[in-house]
């Protein structure tokens, strides 16, 4: 490790970061998408929407998982001079890094309807909650393991993505209350002063 330490961002936070905007795009899209006749029909468009709502959710929440056992299994505990990336700050990189991909996705949702009705919202709605489960599953692998994953932030892609990809080496693990955001990468909820 270097004397200057290394950025690190949650992994799981980062993971977390695209599931809102892409849950509520989603939504907005089918609502939307529900007005418009279609070419197949409302009934059918919806009823197609929802069999691709449950399949975007099952394989996004089951996406690369061996990639983040494996790294998780290895990670080195991180240095003093580490220093860690505010919840915040990954979660607008990820989604400035995101937001054309965003935009074209609703987009295609939206044109999508004009065929199958609510279908393509739904879709991306699937994929928003796809990925708030698999943030979850990691956070109950963090309350088990007692130690929270972070990863480096040069080792991310351009867009502030893909904390499991081919560029991430290892991961660092911390204490459970390091950072400010909990298990799973929610925001760290503060007691009450008594």
């Amino acid at each position: 490790m270097s004397r200057g330490g290394q950025g690190l961002a949650r992994v799981a936070v980062v993971v977390r970061a695209g599931a809102a905007p892409m849950w509520w795009l989603g939504v907005f899209a089918a609502g939307i998408g529900a007005l418009v006749p279609g070419v197949t029909g409302r009934r059918i468009g919806v009823m197609a929407g929802a069999a691709l709502f449950v399949v975007a959710v099952a394989v996004v929440a089951l996406h690369r998982r061996k990639r983040y056992l494996q790294l998780a299994r290895s990670a080195a505990r991180a240095g003093k001079h580490d220093v860690l990336q505010d919840r915040a700050v990954s979660v607008r990189n990820w989604r400035r890094g995101h937001r054309w991909w965003l935009l074209l996705g609703f987009l295609a949702a939206l044109g999508s309807a004009f065929a199958v009705p609510a279908a393509g919202g739904m879709l991306l709605a699937g994929c928003g909650t796809g990925l708030r489960l698999k943030a979850a599953w990691l956070g109950r692998r963090e309350r088990d393991e007692d130690a929270l994953l972070w990863v480096r932030v040069d080792w991310l892609a351009t867009n502030g993505g893909r904390p499991a990809g081919k560029t991430v080496r290892a991961y660092r693990s911390t204490g459970i209350a390091a950072g400010d955001a909990a298990p799973g990468g929610a925001r760290r909820r503060t007691a009450a002063l008594v």
